[in-house]
């Protein structure tokens, strides 16, 4: 039986959905990420418009119901005459023809692209409570699914096994749909249940509740708390506290108490300057911080990749023994240094930045006195009062571990862990009138309370910074990751934003802001996305967004809030917290090189409980149905196990489409590899009408390779009118390419040998580079160029992720915590441009290269290849004795990308080279446009143009095709740019 397609198998404004997803990213007030941090939730524009383009037909489908091409062209024509005023710039155009003359509706092509016009303007966050937008879109998710065959006065059913921070969820019952939202982790399920259950159910009165009651726990814990933060005698409120951890100085007869002060600049926002001033006694062997507001020069900090720099005699401690020294005294927040204090005054502007008072000391001792007192007791809860539920090891993710912090209570510092030990008591003694409400509420009210200490936890940690710039706090999850932090700073819960109050009214804002979408009740259920519960053929649309393969270990992390949880809301909701630690042994992640614990968590193991999840999902889907996967990793590896994972349960892939969903410059493109975009894989279940998988169709490799590149020639340009490109891009033509492998059971050689898909995949990667190399050369004959500058241009194709952009900030700086790190970032920071090694080798494979022959062009170590920067080709283009880069003048760091948005740093500046002199032209094309590149940046004018006309280097069409292709894919502040740009600006004036 043949379905019609769906929007998305054929069409999608990824363009304008992008723009939507990304400004997405810094809206804070309402939207679900403020309820609760949850990592890698995807943008709810992005979800809206995919869930909304699966459920509905394609009307320019043969197979289109012509109840629902009916249905769009009425709402449509609706939308044009009664709604204009709501489109977009971009859809206004159409929607204003369409109300001029509405037969352009009959053409169904028309239909198709309003349809689509509509999907995009809705995906935009200002529309998502739009009562106009959420009838029009409910009313199509309706006519689409009678059409299809769903009962009258049914709705579809979206299914996400891996609900996670309920994006997906959410934005189906947003459309109209029904939503079974569930997940292995207790934390997810709960939040689900507020959004899909609890929000649905009590609207507005259960924010005004949770109001009233944060309001009643901050009273209460105030009259415990508020001696552990006085007031300053001048009526100056302090909000929050830096301190630094400190390390004794291991110079000889030193000994001096040094402060790891990382960031001794405290405020830069606007013309504001307030800095620590830190100098050493050499006489009291003491050393003496200082907070200052006078203009002077870029304090310098203590500690720098974990070593240490003492003020008083200048001996730099290794980051290992400062480490060291730490390994008894759980993280030393005990013994560390108070450095400023920052406070507030009333009806006066701004924040003010004050040295430590004695008082402030015995503050924080007296907290210490009782955090002493409290550390084991039992509470109520039959828990200790701080948790000490032990921390585990993930190597390069929880390097806290490092400074001997092994127990989740030790991430606080003892002000904190007293302060959120309070506030956990007062929720936990809550329930005992919540309780008492009628309908169920007093469990949602107890829930939300429990999720405010959450976020309030994540503000209080020794791991959390002073962001200079803002002069704001930051959390605890910068990046998925507990990382190290020298110094930190320690908000004071009973006042500020940042606090208490303000987690009650971020969680307030999400319940007012969803409960304005009038949505229905959704179902959540806490199981394993490998034994879903749902029976078979009971699901329209299966969309979710599982495990990153290695990189997020979710469970690990998400027992930072667990251990909290299960002190305020195990009354209400205690079948979620009745064990340890979140459920590991289920998980689906790849994890086992972090832990010799978790060394069944390997690749194969991934694969089968991905197929095994897969597979259910295919399960529960009728046959009719269409499943959205989405997924962004940062190696082949990770790509190659999901899909293999997919394709093995049973899926045809009909498609892929990039969305951009990542910010800008945000920490995670710039401290390690990540995706700009999240490709979104659609599928469909390989089986036949009756659900029975269809397991004897057999292909012929043959065929098979034929048809390959013909479509990824279709694909590729479509791909770059809407803006993807690079390493996007490649991972967006494996919809297309797959759904020509996936369609069989199996493919077969001539010799009945299987294909596997990882050789398939090796043939996508050649069609891939081909095709982009086409388009990188606009139509000039590539195979004249040698290996080595087809391997340059398509590797520089292919980190140009267009989205990632903006120089690493200091605010957003991750310190190296371990060796490995630090040995990672210190070969980056030799310059050039990396990928991970088989991306690399399966480019150079598809260009006809071998990566071991390009020794003069590549560098590969370990897991990485870096494509080595011009200057340091100068001995193999000039010879040994002309092999020096650069040596003096200014230096420019210019930021470059590395797959799939990592930045690494290239110093090197044309002004500072010593003279260069060709003895021999270069060999290939890249190695004499690199000559000339290298001459122009030594200021050899005159031996450039010998170069380029008496030697003949300039009267190769070549060597300016590839020029001209080099300036257009170098980003655009490095020194090649800039180089190359100065040889092509001499072409005319030599007449060439």
């Amino acid at each position: 039986m043949t379905y019609p397609k769906r929007l998305i198998e054929v069409d999608l404004p990824i363009k304008r959905i992008s723009a939507h997803s990304r400004r997405e990213k810094s809206i804070r007030h309402g939207h679900i990420s403020t309820l609760h941090i949850w990592w890698a939730r995807r943008p709810l524009a992005a979800c809206r418009a995919v869930i909304c383009a699966a459920l509905w037909p394609d009307p320019a489908d043969e197979h289109c119901p012509p109840a629902f091409r009916g249905a769009a062209k009425a709402a449509m024509l609706d939308w044009a005459r009664n709604h204009l005023g709501l489109a977009s710039a971009e859809s206004f155009p159409r929607f204003v023809a369409i109300q001029k003359d509405a037969a352009r509706l009959d053409d169904p092509i028309e239909l198709r692209h309003a349809l689509l016009d509509f999907i995009a303007d809705f995906a935009n966050w200002d529309n998502s409570t739009v009562k106009e937008y959420l009838d029009t879109s409910r009313a199509l998710t309706q006519a689409a699914h009678e059409a299809l065959g769903g009962a009258p006065g049914t709705r579809p059913l979206v299914v996400d096994p891996f609900a996670g921070g309920g994006s997906i969820p959410l934005e189906a019952l947003r459309v109209g749909a029904d939503a079974f939202a569930s997940d292995l982790n207790p934390i997810p399920v709960l939040l689900n249940k507020v959004v899909l259950e609890y929000i649905p159910k009590y609207g507005q009165r259960l924010a005004d509740e949770v109001r009233k009651w944060g309001a009643w726990i901050k009273q209460e814990a105030e009259k415990e708390l508020a001696a552990f933060y006085p007031k300053d005698p001048d009526g100056a409120t302090p909000i929050a506290y830096l301190w630094a951890r400190t390390i004794r100085c291991e110079g000889p007869g030193c000994g001096a108490e040094v402060p790891l002060i990382r960031s001794p600049q405290l405020s830069t926002k606007g013309k504001k300057s307030v800095n620590l001033v830190v100098r050493g006694d050499s006489v009291t062997k003491k050393v003496i911080v200082e907070v200052s507001s006078a203009a002077a020069a870029k304090p310098e900090p203590t500690v720098r990749r974990g070593s240490v720099t003492c003020p008083v005699c200048g001996y730099t401690t290794p980051a290992g023994n400062a480490r060291q020294q730490f390994k008894t005294r759980a993280g030393g927040t005990h013994d560390a240094r108070l450095l400023s204090v920052i406070t507030v005054k009333a009806n006066e502007p701004g924040k003010s930045y004050r040295a430590p008072t004695d008082g402030d000391r015995a503050a924080f001792l007296e907290a210490m006195n009782r955090w002493d007192q409290i550390k084991s007791d039992v509470g109520a809860h039959g828990l200790t009062t701080i948790p000490s539920e032990p921390l585990p090891y993930l190597r390069s993710i929880f390097n806290i571990n490092l400074l001997g912090v092994n127990q989740w209570g030790q991430l606080h510092t003892p002000r904190q862990a007293v302060a959120l030990a309070s506030f956990a008591e007062k929720i936990y003694q809550a329930w005992d009138r919540l309780r008492e409400l009628p309908d169920g509420l007093g469990g949602a009210i107890h829930l939300c309370l429990g999720l405010a200490l959450d976020r309030s936890a994540d503000r209080m940690t020794s791991l959390c910074r002073w962001i200079s710039q803002t002069e704001a706090v930051g959390y605890t999850f910068g990046r998925q990751a507990l990382g190290i932090v020298w110094d930190y700073i320690e908000i004071n819960p009973l006042t500020t934003d940042a606090a208490w109050l303000g987690a009650i009214e971020n969680i307030c804002e999400v319940i007012e802001a969803v409960d304005r979408a009038l949505l229905r009740n959704g179902s959540v259920q806490e199981c394993s996305a490998t034994a879903h519960p749902l029976p078979d053929d009971s699901t329209a649309c299966f969309v979710t967004d599982p495990p990153y393969y290695d990189a997020v270990p979710y469970a690990d992390l998400s027992d930072f809030f667990y251990v909290w949880l299960k002190r305020t809301v195990k009354q209400s909701h205690s079948r979620f917290a009745h064990e340890l630690l979140t459920p590991k042994e289920d998980e689906v992640v790849q994890l086992s090189e972090r832990n010799p614990k978790y060394a069944y968590k390997t690749r194969e193991r991934f694969e089968a409980l991905m197929t095994d999840a897969m597979r259910e999902g295919r399960r529960v889907l009728t046959p009719s149905g269409i499943g959205v996967v989405v997924f962004a990793h940062k190696t082949t590896a990770g790509w190659e196990t999901q899909l293999k994972a997919m394709i093995d349960a049973g899926w045809v892939i009909t498609g892929s489409w990039p969305i951009d969903t990542e910010k800008p410059g945000r920490l995670r493109a710039l401290d390690a590899a990540a995706l700009a975009s999240s490709i979104h894989l659609v599928c469909r279940p390989r089986e036949h009408p009756d659900g029975s998988l269809r397991n004897t169709d057999i292909g012929d490799w043959r065929d098979v390779l034929a048809e390959l590149p013909r479509r990824i020639h279709e694909w590729m340009p479509r791909l770059a009118e809407e803006g993807v490109v690079g390493a996007d891009a490649i991972f967006a033509c494996l919809g297309p390419a797959l759904e020509i492998f996936s369609r069989y059971s199996r493919v077969e050689k001539a010799s009945g040998e299987v294909v596997s898909l990882r050789e398939y995949l090796e043939q996508v990667w050649a069609a891939v580079a081909k095709e982009a190399l086409a388009q990188v050369f606009k139509d000039a004959d590539t195979a004249g160029f040698e290996p080595d500058a087809r391997l340059t241009a398509m590797w520089l194709w292919t980190l140009n992720a267009g989205a990632i952009n903006g120089d690493e900030s200091p605010a957003d700086e991750e310190e190296a915590d371990d060796e490995e790190e630090t040995k990672g970032k210190a070969a980056r920071a030799k310059g050039g441009f990396v990928l991970e090694y088989d991306a690399a080798r399966k480019i150079a494979q598809g260009l006809g290269a071998h990566l071991e022959d390009m020794g003069h062009v590549v560098e590969v170590s370990g897991e990485t290849a870096r494509l080595l920067p011009v200057s340091e080709r100068t001995s193999y283009l000039f010879g040994k004795e002309q092999a020096d880069a650069p040596t003096g003048g200014r230096k420019k760091k210019a930021a470059q990308i590395d797959l799939f948005g990592e930045l690494t740093k290239v110093g090197a500046d044309e002004t500072a080279w010593s003279e260069k002199t060709v003895k021999k032209m270069g060999e290939t094309t890249l190695d004499r446009v690199h000559q000339a590149m290298i001459l122009f940046a030594a200021g050899r004018g005159e031996a450039l143009k010998r170069f380029l006309v008496e030697d003949g280097a300039g009267r190769d069409q070549r060597f300016w095709r590839l020029a001209q292709a080099l300036s257009a894919l170098y980003p655009a502040s490095t020194s090649e740019k800039r180089w190359v740009d100065g040889v092509l600006a001499r072409k005319k004036g030599l007449g060439l």
